[in-house]
């Protein structure tokens, strides 16, 4: 089967963010600290102890959640299954979702005392893009379901 380049633009940017989500946010929801020690994480001293229970409930929505979905939503897709179709629009959904969360948390929290986030510039580099790749693939997905097309097809032309 011809996957067209829609199917790899979801599929690809997909299986690096798992492996993202695995290694920084999944071993973050087991141990924090540990996340902070490889720098994916904030310490509390940068952001206190309320945005480390933010931060870490966030990982735990990734570990028992989101990765999980993720990972089964691409393997349907692959499949080319219609139930993977569905649950990677879930998925989808909550990578647009998420990082604006974290976005408008950053950007409410600024001023707070005792909040010194020394990476910002990053999470308004990283997580848009993150957003962006959940909305196309999300629209690819409607596209695609709308047509009457397989996403892995190489008829879909998006």
């Amino acid at each position: 089967m011809e996957r067209s380049t829609a199917f790899w633009a979801i599929q690809a940017p997909g299986w690096v963010l798992v492996a993202y989500l695995l290694l920084a946010q999944c071993t973050s929801a087991l141990n924090y600290k540990w996340g902070v020690r490889m720098g994916t994480q904030e310490p509390a001293e940068k952001i206190t102890q309320v945005g480390v229970a933010f931060w870490w409930g966030l990982v735990l929505a990734d570990l028992v959640i989101y990765t999980p979905l993720l990972a089964v939503g691409l393997v349907g897709h692959w499949l080319d299954r219609q139930w993977g179709i569905v649950v990677l629009a879930g998925a989808l959904g909550i990578t647009v979702y998420w990082p604006l969360v974290c976005l408008a948390t950053i950007w409410s929290a600024r001023d707070t005392p005792h909040w010194s986030l020394p990476k910002e510039r990053q999470y308004w580099v990283v997580l848009p893009i993150i957003a962006g790749w959940g909305a196309y693939g999300l629209r690819n997905l409607i596209v695609a379901d709308f047509e009457g097309l397989s996403c892995s097809s190489s008829k879909t032309s998006f």
